[in-house]
Formats: C-alpha cells, structure tokens, sequence
C-alpha cells in the first residue's frame, strides 16, 4: 500500500503511522486543531508542544473539580479514541456550565506538560472560552458509565460520542477505504448499482418490497371522507351537460354560424367533457390498496410495476464487465429473511467483482 494510502488509513482509524508528522496543525477546513495531532504524537515526545497556542472544539466526556475552584475536563472532538485534558480557572467562564457530561465547548489556550501526570502527557489550560453549548443532564442519556448496545440503540443521534460506535465507524471506514485500494490499484472499475430495482438476481429468500401504495391510499381515504367522490346521479347530469353541448355545437354548425360563435361553444363541450372525465375518474376512486384481478394492481404504483431493496448488484456488474472488462461494487445489500440468528442480516455491505476473460483460477487468486 502505497505511503500516502497509509496515512489516510492510520487518520481514519484514528492513530498516527510512524511517518507522521511532529508538528501540529490546523483541521483543513477550521481553525481548530484536532486533538489527534496533540496527543497522538509519532515518537511519544511531547515536549515540543509546551507553549503552543492553539483552539481546540469537542464534546465533555468527563468534567472534575480541581483545586481553587478550577475544572479539569475530557475533551473529545472524534479525530481520534483519546480525549485530551482542559485545564479551566474560575475567571475564564462559569464553571457551573462545564460541569455536564456532553456538554459542546471551543476554546484557546496554551500547551503544558503536567507536573508529574503519568496518564496525561500534555494538557491545555485555558486562556479563553469561546463556546460552550449546554447541556440539560435530565435529557443527556450517556453518562460516564458505559452502556450495553442494546440501550444505546435508542440513541441513534448521540450514540457515535460513545467508544464502541466510534470505533466501529472508524474500522468501517479504514476497512472501506482499504477495499477500494485494493481494486482500483488492480484496474477494477467502481460501479454504483442501483438500490432499488424489478429484478431478483439470485431468486431465493424474501426480497424487502419498495411501494408508495399504502402511503398513497391513506391519502386518497382522507381525501375521499373530506371530499366524498360523485354519485351516479353527479357523473349522470354531467352527461346530459356534453350531451347539450353537443347539440348546441352541432346546431351552430348546420345553421352556418360565425366562427367565433362556433369556437366559444367547442370551446364550452371541451370544458363539459374534461369536467365529465374528472368525475368519472373520481367516482371510480376506491380507499385502500388497489386491486385487480384479485392482485395488487402495481400499476398505480410509483414506478407501475413491482420495486424491490437490491439483494445484488451482481445483473449490473455482469453487464458492465461484458464492456469494461474488470469491475466491482461496493454497496448496501438488503435480505428480508425472518431469520433471527446472528448470522442473517437485513442490511449488509457486500462486496462484487465482476471479471471479463477469466477462469475460475483467476477468480479464486483475486478472492485470496
């Protein structure tokens, strides 16, 4: 894998390789300085950080009382596992508002190695508050405690602050960005497949249905109550209305009227027979799921026919290979099998290559 690849991979996962860089810099796009570069340093010195002036912005993990009335906090900004220790005196801000766990703060400061601190090789002490975004620690489910899964999974929006999810994002991402090293340094070409398609590739297990036909018929229920649909009787007197239409068109045409006398009554029968067409349509409407034949009449549907959640790409990929020669995808696959083990999954991300002109030795040398 080439250096820079590496780099990127060792950044993703939040360590530094042993070509990382000793100096400290800012994030690309902000004026913080990740708390990566601080305390994740390549030859484990740290002495050359002491003095610097940098800002740094995160989320409290942990916030303790020093002495003097002064607050030692965890700082985390998700650039890497480690959190980085703040140092805040009661005159920079109200101490009161950095007692919450997930608490969001920004805030310059100067570099220091603390005295005697086995665990904390460098720590900021603060010279300036810029921000500090509240927290009401009744609503604030992730204490300092660590959670079982099972809990965490009801916290959708707040649970990549904890340990185990940001690890998992982070070994996904290196192991995604490694997966697309590997086939791009070997000719492959990247292939989006579409997500939603009409075809099972593999024809077995149940396929996840995508359908507008509830969310639509739900609609039309309350539309229909609000704005119950014509009667007989309504579709009826609109008939007799083109039928009068007619007549007077066909009436100005025999007696050789104007033109313009002429048009406005064609122009009425068009007007009589759209708002004829409307009723008829609208009194055939029915709430519910519509049916024909005694199947689902998918052609009402969004796309007019059966849509499913892909369960392969693999139709495209062949495909595609038949005129590129050597490709891949690397995407969301859905199963809808009611199996509840821990081998069966909903939602997976498969890999699929695709290869033109090879044997099956080829194919078993690309897999090792």
């Amino acid at each position: 894998m080439a250096n820079g690849d590496s780099k990127l991979l060792g950044a993703q996962l939040g360590v530094l390789t042993s070509n990382g860089t000793a100096s400290i810099a800012k994030a690309e796009f902000s004026d913080i300085v990740p708390i990566r570069s601080i305390i994740v340093r390549p030859d484990d010195d740290w002495s050359a950080l002491a003095g610097q002036q940098v800002r740094v912005g995160g989320w409290v993990k942990t916030a303790r009382k020093g002495s003097k009335g002064s607050r030692f906090l965890q700082l985390n900004d998700g650039s890497c596992l480690g959190n980085l220790q703040v140092f805040v005196e009661a005159d920079k801000v109200d101490l009161g508002q950095l007692a919450r766990t997930g608490i969001c703060v920004v805030a310059d400061g100067v570099l220091k190695l603390p005295p005697g601190d086995k665990e904390q090789k460098v720590e900021l002490e603060v010279e300036k508050m810029v921000h500090v975004g509240p927290v009401d620690p009744a609503d604030y489910p992730l204490p300092k405690t660590s959670l079982p899964l099972e809990f965490v999974r009801n916290f959708v929006h707040l649970r990549p602050r904890t340990c185990t999810i940001s690890a998992v994002i982070r070994i996904r991402s290196a192991l995604a960005h490694a997966t697309h090293i590997f086939f791009l340094e070997r000719g492959f070409l990247n292939v989006q497949t579409p997500i939603m398609n009409c075809s099972d590739c593999e024809g077995a297990g149940e396929m996840f249905q995508v359908t507008t036909l509830f969310s639509e018929g739900e609609k039309l229920e309350k539309d229909l109550l609000k704005n119950p649909p014509p009667s007989e009787a309504d579709v009826e007197a609109a008939k007799v209305i083109v039928k009068e239409k007619g007549d007077v068109v066909a009436l100005l045409k025999s007696s050789k009227a104007s033109k313009m006398d002429i048009g406005d009554a064609v122009a009425e029968l068009k007007r009589a027979k759209e708002n004829l067409w409307k009723l008829e349509e609208r009194s055939k409407l029915q709430p519910g799921i519509p049916h024909k034949e005694g199947k689902i009449d998918h052609t009402r549907d969004f796309f007019g026919r059966p849509t499913f959640l892909t369960v392969s790409g693999q139709l495209q990929l062949e495909a595609y290979a038949c005129s590129l020669s050597k490709v891949y995808s690397f995407g969301p696959t859905f199963r809808a099998e009611k199996s509840r083990t821990t081998r069966h999954l909903a939602e997976f991300w498969m890999v699929e290559p695709e290869m033109a002109f090879a044997e099956l030795e080829d194919d078993m040398n690309c897999a090792c």
